[in-house]
């Protein structure tokens, strides 16, 4: 019987992505995106085929299985095309352009991705997934219009590179000249995008009023800025609704921990089950957030469910964070995280009504196939008064229900996992490891995100002077592709957070250093806003990225790091241009509040003086510590034992050898003091 390895292999066989490499045995010639084959096609005079997907995508799974692996499809492929394999997450830049491409065409976007290019790359025709029938016909279809309406192909093409080669900024009527940010004026400004924003809350299931519902942790993260601005409490209400209803849902893993990438449903129920790691990195951050308000049980198990899943299933042994598990597994969807009845019974023995009961699983199934998908109604305190337990007893009988089924269900085919290091993915769960340390405050959690910016600091990160750069991701130890925009202001974010807990000034100067690379090679002297690719790419165009999606925007999360680091370092210029950028756009957050939230949290920070605090003292990291978990989102936090060159921290000393705080506004400081009850009473008045 043959095995994959030994059937014949195409191009692909030389990569490292999974991705990638799980099509390396299709009797399709494919290639990887590079200057060789994108040569070849100019050689050949054939078009090229580019179909984007990445490791995780069911429906990437499926396509390959119906047509990529089919021997009459790989022959129409092979004899009229140039067959290019990109996985999107390590080729954004790609997926970026010709994403953008096919809606232009008036389609529905989505992966697979598959355009059909011209040899010099610009796009004339395209699609997500095709069944079998319906891809072939199209391969006959676009062959014969190359061959016998070339002019009319050539012009299709013209046409839509020069509508992708149109600036965002022109495209969105953003105007170059910034105008002066005044706190009341941003504040009328937020109203405006809290009040339609708001229009689209789904007040019965939380989220918004669609499905699927993706997580979208900028959002809500916004609605508990919003409310701690304004005190807004309908902000408050739906946020926290909101993260009820997720955490309660089958989109988080009840057993294991981690979220999954969307629920296909209005509902939060039924996941589409995929885990990825910057949902859950987010996610931690905004958990952690809403815990330091809230102290709610329910957060504090998700932050320590999460992390324990993080750590147990996508952590390398060098201390970076992979990318992704699969949906799949068995070759069937979700079949790893579903339980049949009789399994449950089977391993819960005699309290197997009351847990099935807490769980809502049925002897019939609630999905598909009469298997259940582990999802909550009620909290432990309520459901241990229903059976009349106490809740030490009932959580304890709960814990011991989770680790018996992950035990079971780690007995099973594990879905797929890819091993990529994304920097950026990274940069997203070293914040939310250090949020959920601040929360929780266990060194355990602090331990991990420092073991990931350790790994990051030697294997991505390459300093030269006052400048460092970073690749973009990390396979099989080595690096494969130079780093994006978002690459560097994920990581900085994560290091500025890493410093703030630590104090260890290395973090926030290689913070610095890769915040002064980007703009050096991505900022946009005319434009006023950030290329997403640097000045030596070679796409058909260079895009700026400035709407927050599942991931936030990388315009917005630099800016948001420049308005931080000019408050940390004290550098005026990186305050003046994290202002200019926001105030051009304000009219577009206003414009479409959904898509830019993290503009929106941006907004709330500058709507507001952040506040400076600084600690001197043996004992600094527990003061910070300390301070950090009483919530008050809008403030950086500087310390160290005795000395720093920071400017912050320059001629700050203890008083009578006690460890010191010192609340400062706009480098005015109060009073020092050295209790943390003291300093929170001084940052409490100056609320609005």
């Amino acid at each position: 019987m043959s095995t994959e390895s030994s059937k014949p292999s195409n191009d692909l066989i030389h990569e490292s992505s999974p991705y990638l490499l799980q099509h390396a045995h299709n009797p399709v010639d494919w290639y990887p995106w590079s200057e060789e084959s994108l040569q070849k096609a100019k050689d050949e005079d054939k078009p090229i085929i580019v179909s984007i997907g990445y490791s995780a995508c069911h429906w990437c799974h499926v396509m390959e299985r119906e047509s990529f692996e089919d021997d009459e499809v790989a022959k129409l492929m092979n004899e009229h095309f140039i067959n290019i394999k990109v996985d999107r997450e390590e080729r954004p830049d790609v997926d970026q352009i010709y994403m953008e491409a096919v809606q232009t065409m008036g389609l529905q976007g989505g992966w697979p991705l598959n355009v059909f290019l011209t040899p010099d790359q610009k796009p004339f025709y395209g699609g997500t997934y095709f069944p079998k029938q319906n891809w072939s016909q199209i391969l006959n279809n676009v062959a014969l219009a190359y061959e016998k309406q070339r002019e009319q192909v050539i012009e299709a093409a013209n046409k839509f590179a020069e509508g992708l080669q149109t600036s965002e900024t022109l495209r969105y009527n953003i105007v170059a000249s910034p105008s002066e940010l005044y706190p009341a004026s941003v504040q009328r400004e937020l109203r405006e995008v809290f009040s339609k924003f708001s229009e689209r809350f789904d007040g019965e299931k939380g989220g918004l009023n669609k499905a699927p519902k993706f997580p979208m942790p900028s959002q809500w993260l916004f609605l508990l800025r919003y409310h701690f601005l304004t005190e807004d409490e309908n902000a408050l209400n739906h946020a926290l609704f909101t993260l009820d209803q997720m955490a309660k849902g089958g989109i988080y893993d009840q057993i294991g921990g981690g979220f999954a990438r969307y629920s296909v449903d209005a509902e939060w129920f039924a996941p589409h089950f995929e885990k990825m790691l910057y949902d859950n990195g987010q996610l931690l951050s905004l958990y952690a957030e809403a815990f330091s308000l809230t102290h709610s049980d329910l957060y504090r198990q998700v932050l320590t469910d999460t992390v324990t899943f993080v750590k147990r299933e996508l952590t390398s042994p060098e201390g970076g964070f992979y990318s992704a598990l699969d949906a799949d597994s068995e070759g069937e969807e979700g079949k790893y995280y579903v339980w049949r009845y009789d399994e449950l019974q089977q391993i819960l023995g005699d309290g197997v009504d009351m847990l099935t009961d807490y769980f809502n699983a049925t002897s019939e199934g609630n999905w598909e196939h009469g298997n259940n998908i582990l999802h909550l109604n009620s909290s432990e305190g309520e459901f241990a008064r229903k059976y009349e337990l106490s809740l030490p007893d009932f959580s304890e009988l709960v814990s011991k229900a989770k680790q018996d089924l992950l035990k079971r269900r780690a007995e099973r085919e594990r879905p797929g996992l890819d091993n990529k290091i994304i920097a950026g993915w990274n940069g997203l769960m070293l914040r939310g490891l250090v949020d959920a340390y601040t929360a929780l405050g266990e060194q355990s959690i602090l331990d991990l995100a420092q073991q990931n910016a350790e790994f990051l600091q030697s294997k991505l990160i390459q300093t030269d002077g006052e400048f460092a750069s970073i690749s973009h991701t990390y396979t099989k130890g080595e690096q494969q592709i130079a780093g994006f925009l978002d690459d560097y202001a994920f990581v900085a974010d994560g290091l500025i957070a890493l410093y703030q807990v630590t104090f260890e000034e290395r973090w926030l100067h290689l913070a610095n250093q890769l915040v002064r690379y980007a703009l050096e090679h991505f900022y946009d002297q005319k434009e006023k806003f950030f290329f997403y690719t640097p000045a030596s790419s070679e796409l058909i165009a260079r895009k700026k990225e400035l709407f927050d999606n599942v991931i936030p925007a990388s315009n917005s999360a630099m800016t948001r790091n420049l308005h931080k680091l000019g408050v940390l370092l004290e550098k005026a210029d990186y305050t003046n241009l994290a202002q200019g950028i926001l105030s051009r756009m304000l009219p577009l957050v206003k414009q479409y509040p959904s898509d830019t939230t993290n503009w929106a949290v941006l907004a709330t920070e500058m709507a507001l003086p952040m506040a400076e605090v600084a600690i001197v003292g043996a004992n600094h990291q527990e003061v910070a510590l300390e301070l950090i978990q009483h919530y008050h989102p809008n403030k950086v936090v500087l310390g160290t034992k005795d000395q720093s060159n920071l400017p912050l921290l320059k001629e700050r000393h203890t008083e009578d050898g006690q460890t010191t705080l010192y609340v400062c506004y706009n480098k005015t400081c109060q009073l020092p003091v050295n209790e943390v009850s003291a300093a929170l009473e001084q940052l409490q008045r100056n609320l609005p």
